[in-house]
């Protein structure tokens, strides 16, 4: 995980985060972020070790008021381990208020440290390191979400809310930007049991589902990737495991354009379904002649990574939210998953705009 931060930065970037961040070394047991506080800076490892946790679920009330009263730490789990490169508090800088995971130190740590406003003005005024950055930050959360499925034996873990991530998407992007994927885009109708996208095989197009149901799986077989992929051409039996379904909204085949690599699961139409098609290549072109737009769909690539993790662990029943523990709504309590007016606006619009991208297509 060293590399991503040096193979996707520029020397620019390096000099800038230099100059305005905070070198500082950590002791053992030191916590950079707390599960359900808001993260007011984003960290980097430049060397050590840092744990991260999620709180187990407590499903006996009594037992939560004994452990409040003796002063017991709320039981966590540890889901991974961070080394020198890892990114830790990018929340913010991605569309989510408030983080589900404990990091702490394992060990004596360094750590440079970005205050969030200068950062957040960073990414607004310069678009190269904006695309640069987020870039980078989806590498990291499409590893952390492998690592955890790989983890939990690839169970049932990943189901999401795919329309309500199109909307976050769709206020990220600019008009120009939509009215460039319908122009370049092709609609096609996908029928039941049509395989999509191959687990470990090249993907052809950037998709967007306009309307019906896929699953997305992943594979139970042990052979390696070659094998399995010749095995899925000649029509053998692969056994996949579904771990999600994705609804309308949702954005399939944007792995290829993350760091090159193969789709880690199979998407497969659970009724029949309509697409939007872009060409690998237009992608590709696209984001290296317009900056812009590169910097904005890496943000929402790094957005929709983010929703699935965050997706996992409250899954997992980890990341609990206030109100599930038996305490009443309060207007003057921000629970974990509260949006604010700006983000219910943005919601409104993107709304609208999916609705016109769909009258535009002609979608029923």
């Amino acid at each position: 995980m060293t590399e991503v931060l040096l193979k996707e930065l520029n020397n620019s970037d390096i000099d800038w985060m230099i100059t305005i961040g905070h070198q500082r070394e950590i002791t053992p047991g030191t916590v950079l972020t707390q599960a359900g506080t808001t993260v007011t800076s984003l960290h980097i490892l430049l060397d050590g070790i840092l744990t991260v946790t999620t709180a187990e679920p407590e499903n006996n009330p009594l037992t939560r008021v004994f452990a409040a009263i003796e002063g017991i730490e709320t039981p966590s789990r540890e889901i991974a381990r961070l080394s020198s490169g890892e990114v830790v508090g990018e929340v913010p800088f991605i569309g989510n208020r408030l983080t589900a995971i404990t990091v702490k130190a394992v060990e004596k740590s360094l750590i440079l440290s970005i205050p969030q406003p200068e950062l957040a003005t960073k990414l607004q005024q310069d678009v190269g390191f904006a695309a640069r950055f987020y870039r980078a930050i989806a590498i990291m959360l499409s590893d952390r979400i492998q690592s955890i499925i790989n983890q939990l034996g690839r169970s049932n873990i990943a189901q999401g809310q795919p329309l309500k991530d199109v909307l976050f998407v769709l206020g990220k992007l600019h008009d120009s930007d939509i009215d460039w994927m319908m122009a370049c885009g092709t609609q096609h109708r996908i029928a039941a049991n049509t395989v999509l996208i191959h687990q470990q095989r090249p993907v052809d197009a950037l998709y967007i589902l306009l309307s019906g149901i896929m699953s997305l799986s992943v594979s139970d077989d042990e052979r390696n990737p070659l094998a399995r992929a010749f095995a899925a051409m000649e029509d053998s039996e692969v056994k996949n495991r579904e771990i999600a379904k994705l609804l309308r909204g949702e954005i399939m085949g944007e792995t290829p354009f993350i760091d090159g690599r193969l789709p880690a699961a199979t998407i497969k139409a659970i009724e029949d379904s309509i697409v939007l098609s872009i060409s690998r290549q237009q992608v590709a072109a696209k984001l290296q002649q317009d900056i812009g737009f590169a910097s904005r769909f890496y943000q929402v690539i790094a957005t929709l990574l983010s929703n699935k993790f965050q997706g996992m662990l409250s899954r997992l029943g980890y990341g609990r939210r206030i109100y599930s523990q038996g305490q009443p709504l309060d207007e003057n309590i921000e629970y974990e998953d509260e949006l604010d007016s700006s983000a219910l606006d943005r919601m409104a619009l993107a709304g609208k705009r999916f609705e016109w991208m769909q009258e535009r297509l002609s979608v029923n």
